[in-house]
């Protein structure tokens, strides 16, 4: 009978210096490091309690102002010295309006109506204009495209204040002064709208997509209108919220070029809070809570379309 003896099993050689030193080898050593990794990222993500307190403070501290100005509105003028703030709205905002309403000097009626007119106008026209030029700019071969891009962001270098004096040269040799024409047409296009809209559209729209409307013969306005825009839709929705803001909140350059026949909201602010002799913060706290409430509007409505369009591009069918 023969008797068969195992032979020993060598045993692995240590881990060389080349392998990290570790058991399993580099291989090894690295996916045992990115588990770690993913264990840690994890934790970190995951709100604590810590987190949601401070959010909800940062969140009290941004609406407070909105809210204080609506309790005022709804109170007379003496709640502006009570101390400590009153924190629940009275029963006044009615009555504050109607004074508001019927202040001729202010005019707050037609500052809101040719803000709301001026705001829209610009708007619309920054949105179109760039994402045209945007989409030229980011995905059209032309002579040239590079020095008008730079000349663009340029133009984004220079501070508005530098060309108040020129501009309103201007606006006295067109015959603009007092009109709303001085404050609608020198800023239907802005060089960071076309920015935006070039950055946006060079990742976001794809060679093959446009060559292949090429191929079923769509012409460039075609392309621009029913492939480029629905794409650049969360682009032209972030724009055009900054855009109506911006517009909506510009003090200096209607207070210069207009007049007190044909104001901005900003501009019958202005005149309400410089009274004769005194005052009236409950006018200009209404005027200021009714002049918010665009923006809010403008906000949500906004709003909806950029989730929209984020949701959309992130679906992929």
């Amino acid at each position: 009978m023969t008797t068969v003896t195992a032979k020993p099993t060598p045993a692995p050689p240590p881990p060389s210096s080349r392998d990290g030193g570790h058991p399993g080898g580099r291989a090894g050593w690295f996916r045992r490091g990115a588990d770690r990794f993913r264990r840690g990222s994890g934790r970190l993500w995951e709100a604590s309690p810590l987190t949601y307190l401070a959010l909800v403070v940062a969140c009290l501290l941004s609406i407070f102002p909105i809210i204080w100005s609506f309790i005022v509105a709804s109170r007379d003028n003496s709640a502006i010295y009570d101390i400590p703030p009153p924190l629940v709205p009275g029963g006044n905002f009615l009555d504050n309006t109607s004074r508001l309403l019927a202040n001729e000097q202010a005019s707050f009626l037609i500052g809101l109506v040719n803000s709301l007119f001026v705001s829209t106008v610009v708007t619309i026209s920054v949105v179109f204009f760039s994402t045209l030029a945007g989409f030229a700019f980011a995905k059209l071969r032309f002579r040239g495209a590079n020095a008008l891009l730079l000349v663009i962001v340029l133009t984004m270098m220079v501070p508005t204040q530098l060309g108040l004096i020129p501009l309103y040269m201007v606006m006295i040799e067109l015959g603009w002064i007092g009109t709303l024409q001085a404050v609608i047409v020198p800023f239907l296009v802005k060089g960071f709208g076309v920015f935006l809209i070039r950055q946006y559209a060079q990742s976001a729209i794809s060679d093959e997509l446009i060559e292949a409307a090429r191929v079923d013969g769509c012409s460039t306005w075609r392309i621009y209108w029913n492939i480029v825009l629905p794409v650049l839709r969360p682009a032209a929705g972030v724009l055009g919220l900054l855009t109506f803001m911006e517009t909506w909140n510009e003090f200096l350059w209607p207070y210069i070029v207009l007049d007190s026949n044909t104001p901005t909201v900003q501009v019958s602010l202005k005149i309400l809070s410089t009274g004769n002799y005194t005052t009236d913060y409950a006018q200009v706290f209404t005027g200021t809570a009714l002049a918010i409430v665009p923006l809010l509007l403008v906000f949500i409505v906004f709003g909806r379309q950029i989730i929209g369009g984020i949701m959309e591009g992130s679906v992929k069918s």
